[in-house]
């Protein structure tokens, strides 16, 4: 007989435990679940059902439901499809639940109708991060990712996208009238069908492209021209990769540097990053419970405008400046190859003229300062600063601050590591529990309730692994 471990009969009587609680260990981390919703105020949370009715057939208690989607989102099971079979099947959700199997459409109602609570219930474990003093270091990075929605890069429309369809199905139905000719001229026996056959095609191709123009005049009347068919508020978004972009949203987060959790998110359907810094680092601020907090950005934060209001609602922005100097593609000078003189307000160009005030100007609601030197048409570096007939500089009445945090930042550029080392985490362990797809809900609310459901378990996690699960459930029943 082969040396292998032996597996028993199934036919064998066993004496199994008579209790669930014999399942399920003391460090098992269901219990973390069980205990935080417990203790949960949920009706303060503004869940729905809390008060059964009269009537009718009895419902599920909503924190039971919010123990499944907890579960779920912690072992990367989200689909309520798979969490009814889940709770068929697996001994953990049995234990968690009771034994109650919610059909699938009754677990994700419960998603769909108590965004706002589970938003809350997610914030809640914030501030008990909070009072377990897991933000000592006042250091955030603040940091915006793309997700797949739903809708199908093909169900989503802009002009160009629209126009360019469009130049496709004309040269295909030229290409089908000049075969249809061809049709014409061949065998009286073999004619008839291919003729049949090229004009369907070509009857369909024309009904394709009425439909592209009643698109077309759908995308025109939209704020940003563009719609999407399947989520209305997924939008087209570039990413990293050239020619390449995702429909979906960008997810903005910030993340406490001392131990990677998520102390806020936000759901947006705005492809770039340039107006969400003061916003994001607003509600971190609230979260942490700390006025003087270091946020930390990439150059796709950089925008004047926000980066004062970051500093006078009391935190210390770090957002490098991006190089987007048209001068300096081309070879020339670029701004930052001159000098400012604070002391006499000019500027000292790489020849060593002095560029003087002229006048200010409002542009976009900026107050902008113009400086130039009659002394360019005389000077030999005039080729390799300017085409036209002097070179003229334009300053913000408060590019002072932005002065000031570029010199903070030539002082500390292990910044921007710190920041990339602190934020990007999070975002790899979710989309890797996501795996290769998509959120699974349409619309900005939803969505919304779908990445918080995300945070939350990310966060859990994160947590049990910094103080352990019994310190952890010990903690939220202190």
């Amino acid at each position: 007989m082969s040396r292998f471990v032996e597996s028993e009969e199934r036919t064998q009587e066993t004496f199994l435990p008579c209790r669930l609680e014999d399942y399920v260990t003391g460090e098992n981390p269901v219990r973390v679940i069980d205990v935080f919703v417990e203790e949960l105020d949920l009706n303060k949370l503004g869940f729905a059902g809390m008060q059964p009715e009269a009537t009718g057939r009895p419902a599920y208690h909503p924190s039971t439901m919010l123990k499944i989607y907890l579960y779920g989102y912690l072992n990367r099971v989200q689909s309520s499809r798979r969490l009814e079979r889940e709770t068929q099947r697996n001994v953990e959700l049995m234990w968690l639940t009771g034994r109650l199997t919610p059909d699938f459409k009754t677990i994700a109602n419960f998603r769909k109708d108590n965004g706002p609570a589970i938003r809350g219930a997610c914030r809640q474990f914030i501030v008990l991060c909070r009072q377990l003093n897991l933000f000592s270091e006042a250091v955030v990075a603040v940091d915006g990712s793309r997700f797949k929605a739903v809708n199908n890069r093909d169900r989503n429309y802009t002009s160009a996208k629209v126009q360019k369809r469009m130049e496709h199905i004309e040269a295909s139905i030229n290409r089908y009238l000049a075969a249809l000719d061809t049709a014409d001229q061949e065998d009286a026996a073999t004619a008839p069908g291919k003729q049949g056959k090229l004009k369907e095609k070509i009857a369909a191709l024309k009904k394709r492209m009425e439909q592209l123009k009643e698109i077309e005049v759908l995308v025109q009347a939209t704020p940003d021209k563009q719609i999407s068919l399947t989520d209305p508020d997924a939008r087209s978004m570039a990413t990293s990769g050239r020619g390449t972009g995702l429909v979906g949203y960008n997810v903005q987060t910030a993340v406490d540097a001392q131990h990677h959790l998520i102390v806020a998110h936000e759901v947006t359907n705005v492809g770039n990053d340039r107006d969400q810094l003061t916003k994001m680092a607003k509600q971190a601020q609230s979260a942490m419970g700390r006025e003087a907090l270091e946020v930390l950005a990439d150059r796709g934060y950089y925008k004047g405008e926000e980066i004062l209001a970051c500093q006078t609602a009391g935190m210390t922005p770090l957002v490098p400046k991006p190089l987007t100097s048209g001068s300096k593609a081309e070879g020339r000078f670029g701004k930052q190859d001159f000098v400012y003189v604070a002391d006499d307000n000019t500027w000292r160009c790489p020849a060593g003229e002095r560029l003087t005030w002229r006048f200010a100007s409002v542009e976009n609601g900026m107050t902008l300062h113009s400086y130039w030197t009659t002394a360019c048409h005389a000077c030999p570096l005039k080729a390799k600063c300017t085409t036209g007939k002097e070179r003229r500089i334009k300053r913000w009445e408060h590019e002072g601050v932005l002065d000031t945090m570029r010199q903070r930042l030539d002082q500390a550029p292990e910044k921007m590591q710190v920041r990339q080392q602190t934020v990007e985490h999070p975002f790899g362990t979710i989309k890797f529990w996501m795996g290769s797809t998509h959120f699974l809900t349409k619309t900005l609310p939803k969505v919304s309730t779908e990445m918080s459901l995300h945070v939350l378990a990310y966060n859990l996690k994160r947590v049990m692994k910094i103080l352990g699960v019994v310190p952890l459930m010990e903690a939220m029943l202190a």
